[in-house]
């Protein structure tokens, strides 16, 4: 009859071990899933912004958004204009002295 309380300490060490050995794997099956959805959600968040911006692009070149296109103005021109005339030094002549 003494082996009935040794078996039972080894049963419930085995069952310690076991219990111990199933939350590891639950814990690190938790982080690899963790881990994962990480991944997806910056991948997913990364092409949602990328879409974001290729529509508002599209929408303000292409779309409503849009400038209307306006007219160019040149100046035409309407007559050259006349040089202006430089002003020219009158000389007057010298009275000659008399004699």
């Amino acid at each position: 009859m003494a082996t009935g309380g040794k078996d039972r300490g080894t049963r419930e060490s085995r069952e310690r071990a076991r219990v111990y050995q199933a939350r590891q794997q639950f814990h690190d099956d938790q982080a690899r899933r963790r881990r994962r959805d990480n991944v997806i959600a910056g991948i997913a968040g990364g092409v949602l912004i990328l879409g974001i911006l290729g529509a508002q692009a599209a929408y303000f070149m292409v779309g409503p958004g849009a400038p209307e296109p306006a007219p160019a103005s040149t100046p035409t021109p309407t007559s050259t204009p006349s040089p202006t005339p430089t002003p020219t030094v009158e000389t007057t002549p010298t009275p000659a002295p008399s004699s």
